[in-house]
């Protein structure tokens, strides 16, 4: 401990330049992202809300297993194929990737199209599969 506060010391400039740059990141990142939820909250989302899950996966992914009623719509295609989901413009949409990385860019696409409620799922369908969620396999 001794070494860090003395490196701290040493190298002022450095250590404020780290700590800046992490508080924009931290700060950018909430700005930007969609708030995401969890596979629970997601659940009650679909039930009370009638929330549209869209699935980000490619198809192959897709059909090894995916939530009831989700739309499959893969991450390359979403913006040529947005117009598909126009007429769930009202409802809450809930953006499934497989480990919850690649539905932060969906979901910002998503509302930048004019979708107000875009959640992702935090985790992916990864943490849905460790909850023991139900899965529509092909």
């Amino acid at each position: 401990m001794a070494q860090f506060v003395e490196f701290i010391g040493n190298n002022l400039v450095l250590a404020v330049m780290w700590v800046v740059t992490l508080g924009a990141i931290i700060m950018y990142h909430q700005r930007t992202g969609a708030s995401s939820v969890g596979p629970h909250k997601a659940v009650a989302l679909i039930n009370r809300q009638d929330a549209v899950v869209v699935d980000v996966r490619e198809k192959k992914e897709f059909d090894t297993g995916h939530i009831v009623d989700a739309i499959n719509i893969p991450l390359a295609k979403l913006k040529q194929r947005i117009t598909e989901l126009q007429k769930h413009k009202e409802k809450p949409i809930v953006v499934v990737c497989k480990l919850g990385q690649q539905s932060g860019d969906a979901a910002k696409t998503l509302q930048e199209a004019g979708h107000e409620e875009v959640v992702k799922l935090s985790g992916g369908l990864t943490e849905w599969k460790a909850q023991s969620l139900p899965l529509v396999q092909k």
